[in-house]
């Protein structure tokens, strides 16, 4: 996989289903998101090419428990030891010791999700492992270890505890699923547990100050990111 720079600090390393961000943080690098199980390989590459090794690896923030996004974290952990955070809500799920609620699909959704759940079977897909979670998140958190507050942000909708991380001083913003992009507009995701509650989290997130939107699905918002994110139309995408 080609690492994509977004920032000084920031990369995406890009997958089919799923992009997964990391971080340089001062005593070595955080994650957002581990994509599908085994992407590990392709993660521990990409930390290689950036010279780190894999006990450099400090911090796996999952945005949501959703297969494309926690799919990885366990086996990155037995690799490198990081602590694995994510919402509070969400936890249970990641962890394994309750159900994952189901998406309510639009019909628009309900189609994509079929080609999606197909390709997933032809890949033949390793399956998930459980993973525990060493720090459950809350609104209003605030991130250790970064080299610039990082403000954890409560935004339910796609799942019950999804969660966006806001870098103010640089005007990152990550929104886990509840954004994404198509043709350089942002969109609200799919396959949410409350579309309603989405599209309020959604506009909770476009009324931040940001300049660049580092999106787990699409191409990332690095010019008037902040423009962008206020003119979507949320309550009409997926209809």
């Amino acid at each position: 996989m080609q690492l994509i720079r977004i920032t000084a600090d920031i990369w995406q390393l890009p997958f089919p289903v799923g992009h997964v961000h990391i971080v340089r943080v001062p005593d070595g690098f955080a994650l957002i998101d581990t994509g599908m199980p085994g992407s590990a390989p392709a993660i521990l590459d990409a930390l290689d090419q950036l010279g780190a090794r894999p006990q450099d690896l400090r911090q796996i923030v999952l945005t949501h428990s959703h297969v494309d996004h926690a799919g990885s974290a366990a086996d990155l952990v037995a690799a490198t030891g990081a602590q694995v955070l994510a919402g509070a809500l969400d936890a249970p799920f990641i962890r394994g010791t309750a159900p994952e609620p189901e998406p309510r699909h639009t019909a628009s959704e309900r189609a994509l999700h079929e080609q999606i759940a197909a390709g997933f079977g032809d890949a033949g897909m390793p399956p998930v492992k459980r993973v525990p979670v060493d720090m459950e998140l809350r609104d209003g958190d605030t991130l250790d270890g970064w080299a610039e507050p990082v403000r954890v942000l409560h935004v339910p909708g796609h799942t019950p505890g999804s969660i966006a991380l806001h870098l103010a001083s640089s005007g990152v913003l990550f929104p886990g699923d509840l954004v994404a992009t198509a043709e350089g507009r942002a969109i609200l995701g799919p396959f949410n547990v409350d579309r309603e509650q989405a599209i309020a989290s959604f506009r909770r997130l476009a009324a931040l100050e940001v300049e660049t939107v580092c999106v787990p699905h699409g191409e990332p918002l690095t010019e008037n990111a902040g423009a962008v994110l206020r003119a979507a139309t949320p309550e009409s995408d997926w209809l």
